[in-house]
């Protein structure tokens, strides 16, 4: 059975706790788009992590973690992150798709330039590569990580792209031009370093799926970053949806059986676009030092998240599009100190109400409109049954699941793996 967990919202919704909690009922954990341009912060018994390209089932013994075919696959961070854990006593099974393209050091100074370039218009990038990357990827100018073994042709390829590069750095960027051999000599090393874990993963997979292994797909970011159905163009540039995880990972769509997204009880987000919810001084800056374990900071950046009140209409938006079977609902915890709770139940686009999530081309101008639920005012991180939660905060999670449509399986009491409520 393959079980895919994808975000509702901006991204930063809970899912790495999630798949690590899920991880325990799996056999393999996938990685199937993004790269080490987000994090998936877990809290377990071998203490904080964030994960930046590791699929969040490394914590656990028995279980293959996959980077798929899909992924912005930078070596460098792979390597740093795979020493970090094993530093800490986690020794992952990993394996790497040969077919997932690797993310070359002109990627990542590309994303820099660009975002120099535009100035006051940047799209908010984390300067990781990955716009250029997936550009690339699309060009067919990209290197799949099987092109590494075969030094001779990979000089050859090196040196044709960079023609198309250094035009570019040198008259548009007004930077030097990087030199083909030091770039072959730096990738050339990658080969050796990566060789253990290289396979080809979809045949892994085939024969997984074939012995009923149980396989958990782990999407990166949420619904609103999706290229084609997100908030475009303060988009990512890897499609964050369920679907493309047949795609990502190299499985039939078929095979996918549940979808599980992650909600958050409040919103945030990083990065430009519009936010319907948002709020502003005070008010946010309170509700991101209560945010997470260590308040809204992005787990890559560590730049201050934008902060908003619940969006049912983004929300129940980004859960159709996942196809969401069940949801999961995180952080409620983090609301006990209000009074009561704003919600919004929806917007108001060219002067009239609505509950449908509008074109992106209306969101700029969308006003929220608000429902206030009252507060609970005390303390429930780490309760663990439904009916021991306060009267008030089991019926915002009552509220939040029929404006979503969907049944709220999973209430996230706390940071920790054990702080969690079935349902």
């Amino acid at each position: 059975m393959v079980k895919a967990i994808v975000g509702a919202n901006w991204g930063d919704e809970g899912k790495g706790k999630i798949t690590d909690l899920l991880a325990s009922e799996s056999d393999i954990v996938i990685r199937f788009q993004g790269g080490a341009n987000a994090g998936h912060t877990i809290i377990n018994e071998f203490g904080k992590f964030a994960l930046h390209l590791m699929p969040s089932g490394v914590c656990h013994k028995n279980i293959v973690n996959i980077i798929g075919n899909g992924v912005a696959f930078n070596i460098p961070k792979f390597i740093e992150e795979l020493n970090s854990l094993k530093e800490r006593g986690i020794e992952p099974q990993i394996k790497v798709s040969d077919r997932a393209q690797i993310v070359m050091p002109y990627h990542i100074l590309f994303d820099q330039y660009e975002e120099e370039r535009l100035g006051g218009k940047a799209f908010g990038s984390t300067k990781s590569g990955i716009a250029p990357f997936y550009s690339d990827k699309y060009a067919k100018i990209g290197f799949q990580v099987g092109e590494l073994f075969n030094k001779e042709a990979l000089k050859e390829k090196i040196e044709r792209v960079l023609e198309i590069k250094n035009a570019l750095i040198v008259h548009l960027y007004k930077k030097d031009p990087i030199d083909a051999n030091q770039l072959f000599e730096e990738v050339s090393k990658w080969a050796d370093v990566v060789a253990p874990y290289v396979c080809n993963t979809q045949s892994y997979l085939h024969d997984a799926i074939k012995s009923g292994k149980k396989i958990l797909l782990e999407g990166q970011l949420g619904s609103m970053k999706d290229p084609d159905l997100g908030i475009y163009p303060m988009v990512t540039s890897s499609s964050t949806l369920a679907g493309y995880g047949a795609v990502g990972a190299g499985i039939p769509p078929y095979e996918i059986k549940d979808v599980v997204t992650v909600v958050k009880a409040y919103s945030s987000a990083v990065g430009a676009g519009a936010f319907v919810s948002e709020i502003f001084g005070d008010e946010a800056d309170e509700l991101r030092k209560r945010g997470g374990d260590a308040g809204e900071y992005g787990a890559t950046t560590g730049r201050p998240r934008r902060m908003g009140w619940f969006d049912c209409v983004a929300s129940r938006y980004g859960c159709q599009v996942q196809g969401a079977t069940e949801v999961a609902f995180t952080a409620i915890d983090c609301l006990g100190y209000l009074d009561e709770i704003p919600v919004c139940t929806g917007y108001i686009v060219d002067g009239v109400e609505t509950k449908d999530f509008p074109n992106p081309t209306k969101l700029d101008s969308a006003k929220p409109v608000l429902t206030k639920l009252p507060g609970w005012k005390c303390d429930i991180r780490g309760i663990t049954e439904f009916d021991k939660l306060p009267k008030e905060a089991q019926d915002y999670v009552l509220f939040v699941e029929k404006e979503l449509g969907v049944h709220i399986s999973i209430v996230s009491t706390g940071p920790k793996r054990n702080e969690i409520i079935y349902r």
